[in-house]
């Protein structure tokens, strides 16, 4: 999913963003829930089955792995084509 679309889904789907604390420090995109890959499988229970995720991480690969996980785990999960590097080089907001 590109970053314009992932953009005009923030209403509707949850965000998660599974970067590493460090990297997450240097911006997250605004309501984004932040769960480090590592760290998906126990905190499951933070995610809504009902509600679509949308995964990101640096360049899309981490996401990419994450969403096939979830999918496979009953949700639906996409991942946002090139990251937090193509939201950034779009001019997209961070906090």
């Amino acid at each position: 999913m590109s970053v314009t679309e992932t953009e005009q889904r923030r209403d509707t789907a949850r965000i998660l963003d599974v970067r590493e604390d460090f990297e997450v420090s240097e911006g997250i995109i605004p309501g984004a829930l932040h769960i480090p890959m590592d760290q998906l499988q126990g905190r499951l229970s933070e995610l809504d089955p009902a509600v679509p995720v949308i995964a990101v991480c640096r360049s899309g690969n981490r996401s990419a792995r994450v969403a096939d996980a979830l999918n496979g785990a009953g949700f639906s999960a996409d991942t946002m084509t090139g990251g937090m590097t193509a939201w950034t080089r779009a001019g997209l907001p961070t906090t």
